[in-house]
């Protein structure tokens, strides 16, 4: 269950644009020193950024419960994890491959909930390399993630940008990889493809 004791993004968007600002403003582009580049840090987001972030907690506040995202066109593909840290259980809604609007990511990320169920942990936009149009695309003032091969048959060589609204993530809002979110051993899918 999602609150304020995880520290979470989502609570402090519900309680306070100010405490948001500064838990994405201080949030790392990217997950580990390696993958910073020259991009070591987000920059600070402009009121409309911090507006748009919020569009999406409230967007996606409904996929809490799974019925409502496999009713609205998301479907389970694979969890994810690695060593330093997971994305858990992914459901992408292939309509919404190439969405930039803050209400629409293309995919919702799962954990296991320990009770045999799942909890939305956060969301990704995914932009197929195909419709960035040789442009790495953009959102919240963050640089995409990529580009990178498809993550199961049939998924299109892209983008993506995730953003840990529902789960603290330690490493950052924007980062990848979650060192808060595992998979069950018998379903995690050891990328590294995976830029």
């Amino acid at each position: 269950e999602m609150g304020i004791r995880d520290g979470t993004l989502a609570a402090s968007l519900a309680l306070s644009l100010p405490a948001a600002s500064s838990a994405v403003a201080t949030a790392p582009v990217h997950g580990g020193s390696a993958d910073r580049g020259a991009h070591g840090r987000a920059a600070s987001p402009d009121p409309g950024a911090l507006l748009r972030l919020t569009r999406t907690y409230e967007a996606t506040l409904k996929y809490r419960s799974l019925p409502r995202a496999l009713a609205d066109g998301y479907e389970e593909h694979l969890c994810m994890a690695r060593d330093e840290g997971g994305m858990g259980f992914h459901y992408f809604n292939e309509a919404l491959f190439g969405s930039l609007d803050p209400a629409r990511p293309a995919g919702l990320l799962y954990e296991d909930d320990g009770h045999g169920g799942r909890r939305l942990a956060g969301v990704e936009w995914v932009v197929p390399v195909d419709d960035a149009g040789g442009a790495r695309p953009r959102l919240f003032g963050q640089d995409f993630q990529g580009p990178m091969d498809g993550h199961y048959p049939g998924m299109p060589r892209h983008y993506d940008l995730h953003a840990w609204l529902y789960k603290h993530n330690p490493k950052g809002t924007f980062a990848q990889w979650n060192p808060r979110v595992t998979c069950p051993a018998a379903t995690a899918s050891m990328s590294t493809s995976h830029n």
